[in-house]
């Protein structure tokens, strides 16, 4: 079942007053962009973006100049795996994998080598061989059970997705291409949601935000 932002909203004013600063911060800040997005219904693309948002809330921090925000990312992720007991986020990746998280595996518009390889007029195929590797890594992961690495292919592809939307290459509304924006709300809706959860109950130092709040 998935857990609604009112449902998280009421578990964290029962617990924020325990909370690190930091923490409390992060989970209202993310909270508010859920609530939001959940007010969507009929804007897909608004939907994706606020949702993407409300993660971006809850694990945004300073990183070393190595680091891309992709490293970041897989590392808040690879965290929230350890912390999570009872095998919340390995079932609802499992329970999607025959619907959206499958389908978005399969779709090469979340690829980012097909990208590359349009710009660059590369008419190799190379991308071809990397994205039928790319799907054979997903599907031996979930055989292995490995939801570290099968969230790391899924928020690799969302953040393809992500890139389309935020940075202009896509059209709001467009009539194509709305299987990956479909796929992309139904993943965020069920992890996100499980993310601020997790986070709730492990109240450990997840790093200072970015964007402490100034008077």
């Amino acid at each position: 079942m998935l857990i609604t932002a009112f449902a998280l909203k009421e578990r964290h004013r029962e617990i924020r007053d325990g909370q690190p600063d930091a923490l409390r911060l992060r989970i209202h800040r993310a909270l508010s962009w859920l609530t939001r997005s959940e007010q969507e219904a009929d804007d897909p693309d608004t939907r994706f973006i606020l949702q993407w948002i409300a993660l971006n809330a809850a694990y945004a921090r300073e990183f070393g100049r190595e680091e891309t925000e992709r490293d970041r990312a897989r590392g808040f992720v690879e965290t929230l795996v350890r912390l999570d007991a009872n095998k919340r986020l390995h079932q609802a990746l499992f329970q999607q994998f025959t619907g959206p998280i499958r389908t978005l595996i399969d779709n090469k518009f979340t690829f980012e080598p097909f990208w590359t390889a349009m710009r660059t007029h590369d008419s190799s195929g190379r991308w071809e061989e990397s994205f039928a590797n790319s799907k054979k890594a997903a599907f031996a992961a979930v055989m292995q059970g490995d939801t570290s690495k099968v969230l790391g292919i899924v928020f690799d592809r969302l953040y393809v997705l992500r890139n389309q939307l935020i940075h202009g290459g896509a059209t709001w509304n467009s009539q194509i291409n709305r299987a990956q924006v479909a796929d992309g709300i139904a993943i965020l809706g069920t992890l996100v949601p499980l993310v601020l959860a997790i986070m709730m109950e492990h109240p450990q130092d997840y790093g200072d935000v970015l964007y402490p709040v100034v008077g």
